[in-house]
């Protein structure tokens, strides 16, 4: 690691493996394939805190959940590898992390639109209601908004990307003027 970002980045991708593959993949995989402990922390999560997207589980929110078991999931591994090696050494992470970043937060915006502004009160399942439990909800979703806004700002203007690999601005060396030789 060569930037103190990266320890966020690396804490960021090594705790969301976890989170998908005990919490998030529960929206579309059949609940046999989890342990009872797991089932009962998901329930308990979306009662305590009103998450009835992961309740009713509705089909454009099993889209995400897919696109992260899919797409995302198997990228977690290959970030955390460029990020623990360094990303001067792996600069070749640069447009997937672009790729990355920008599929989260788009998809991360009509969650967090449904959290505000959807009406729980004819839903089946518990919603937030007030602004507060709406609030609170979104703490859970937010940093998988943020992070990954980071890392796409990151990757879009880090002197490591854009100055191949130098902290300072990049300085091109000039041949020295000389005589042509014939």
């Amino acid at each position: 690691m060569e930037r103190i970002i990266d320890i966020l980045f690396l804490l960021y991708f090594g705790s969301h493996i976890p989170i998908a593959l005990f919490f998030d993949f529960q929206a579309v995989l059949p609940g046999w394939m989890f342990p009872k402990l797991f089932v009962d922390t998901v329930d308990w999560y979306a009662e305590e805190f009103g998450d009835a997207m992961m309740k009713a589980k509705p089909a454009w929110f099993k889209s995400f959940c897919t696109c992260e078991l899919f797409l995302q999931f198997p990228f977690f591994f290959v970030a955390l590898y460029a990020y623990w090696k360094g990303i001067s050494k792996c600069r070749w992470i640069r447009l997937p992390i672009i790729v990355y970043s920008t599929h989260v937060v788009t998809s991360l915006i009509p969650i967090l639109f449904h959290i505000f502004l959807h009406d729980f009160t004819l839903e089946s399942y518990k919603g937030p209601r007030t602004f507060t439990e709406r609030l609170q909800l979104s703490g859970f979703y937010f940093p998988y908004f943020i992070v990954p806004l980071v890392l796409l700002l990151d990757a879009l203007f880090h002197p490591v990307y854009v100055n191949g690999g130098s902290e300072s601005t990049r300085t091109v060396k000039h041949k020295p003027k000389g005589r042509k030789h014939h």
